[in-house]
């Protein structure tokens, strides 16, 4: 069985989700997980597929003749197998929205090898106190190597400086 995953990207209406779904199941493909959303009248997603080996290179022609409807989707094979389960945590960050916010934090993490497994964000309007707010909510993977005190710590400290919020925490299970 092959793992793939999948970019999706189009003007948003409706059937695009089918159209996808349809070619998968046309060549015994599951649809294991994804993350799709409308941004800016566009449709976009990335989605996690397995499919019998035999079938792999007719379901990518397939994949990608669908930029006749205007659907990108690009596809890439990732047969890798999964290592140990590493150590997850979230965080949870809120405040004044300004540029850099999302640049500052994403180094921060990079510089410690924490990779961002997941990351949803969102600019909405301040009711109390006027202005913007932006919020993130993302899952990291932390390397073994780095504490997660060390590392809630380091981001303590540039969100003083960005006069941000952050809440570091253990991934429920």
């Amino acid at each position: 069985m092959a793992t793939l995953v999948l970019t999706v990207l189009g003007d948003d209406r409706p059937g695009l989700v089918s159209a996808v779904s349809a070619a998968l199941d046309s060549h015994g493909a599951s649809w294991e997980r994804s993350r799709m959303a409308r941004l800016a009248g566009k449709f976009a997603g990335v989605v996690e597929v397995g499919a019998p080996d035999g079938t792999v290179g007719d379901l990518v022609t397939d994949l990608e003749a669908l930029s006749s409807t205007g659907l990108t989707v690009v596809v890439e094979r990732t047969d890798a197998p999964e290592a140990a389960e590493p150590t997850r945590l979230t965080l949870d960050l809120v405040g004044s929205d300004r540029p850099g916010i999302v640049a500052s934090i994403s180094s921060l993490l990079a510089e410690r090898g924490v990779s961002v497994e997941e990351l949803e964000t969102e600019v909405r309007d301040a009711p109390m106190a006027g202005g913007t707010l932006f919020e993130a909510h993302a899952v990291l993977v932390v390397p073994a190597d780095l504490s997660s005190e060390d590392l809630r710590a380091a981001l303590e400290a540039l969100a003083d400086e960005l006069l941000v919020d952050v809440e570091l925490a253990d991934v429920p299970v």
